[in-house]
């Protein structure tokens, strides 16, 4: 559960900034404006600090699966302090690498997608940027789950017991939604990847960045339906709350 908490305090603070971004981009286009408006370069830098946390929460739900099955004698590993500083390492992370970036100047205003975001191009930074936020978490995850599929099956092959046998096959169901999540935003981010890929070799479309923006937008509205509709105690607490609200409003008055 702390790892799903995290990854929907990360689509929400991605959401928010990116929303932000949007009505920023269109009063400036209401209003003819084409400078860098107040705070452009830090909202940029939000950008790409909860994309990284995001990813990277889907790859520590699967390392904590992995865990669960393989070691599930070490309870240190599975213990929720652990988890907490897990968490805490990714977001230092996440919060730290991008800053030599915004220092650098390397986060810049894009005159014409009125947003402030590192150029796609061929540099060192941009190949950085896209190792660190979804090359890496994204092969990471496929490779622990793919580890998981084999370990699992080996059990099925051996005389062990039922119940952890069932644990098991449990957590690798948990696992392959992990990775059905991340593949999902994988393939809504994939005119974002496309534009960097033109850019290696060429100059990319005007308004790369507001094209990729909405797929972005639809990515995480996707997120937030699919951590819903996978995680069961999440969708319990949000219903009950819900149903807690909405009794309260009806409630007739007796006085």
């Amino acid at each position: 559960m702390i790892h799903i908490a995290n990854s929907c305090l990360a689509t929400l603070i991605c959401a928010s900034d990116i929303y932000w971004i949007s009505i920023c981009t269109l009063r400036n286009d209401l209003q003819q404006i084409y400078n860098e408006y107040l705070l452009c370069v830090f909202g940029g830098y939000l950008t790409y600090v909860t994309c990284a946390v995001l990813n990277y929460s889907f790859l520590l739900q699967a390392l904590y699966r992995y865990v669960i099955v393989i070691y599930p004698s070490n309870l240190f590993w599975q213990s929720q302090r652990c988890q907490i500083l897990f968490v805490i390492v990714a977001w230092a992370y996440a919060l730290i690498f991008p800053i030599t970036f915004m220092f650098k100047g390397e986060i810049i205003y894009n005159m014409h997608n009125q947003i402030c975001q590192i150029p796609l191009r061929l540099s060192f930074t941009m190949i950085f940027v896209t190792m660190s936020l979804y090359v890496s978490p994204l092969l990471l995850t496929i490779l622990i789950y793919y580890r998981l599929v084999r370990y699992v099956y080996r059990m099925n092959k051996r005389i062990i017991p039922v119940n952890t046998l069932s644990r098991a096959q449990k957590e690798l169901k948990m696992v392959r939604r992990t990775v059905t999540l991340l593949c999902t935003v994988f393939i809504i981010d994939f005119p974002y990847a496309l534009f960097l890929f033109i850019s290696f070799f060429t100059t990319p479309p005007r308004y790369h960045f507001r094209i990729a923006y909405v797929f972005i937008n639809v990515g995480l509205a996707c997120v937030i339906i699919i951590l819903f509709q996978f995680t069961e105690q999440l969708r319990s607490s949000i219903l009950k709350i819900f149903n807690l609200q909405l009794g309260t409003t009806t409630e007739p008055n007796n006085t």
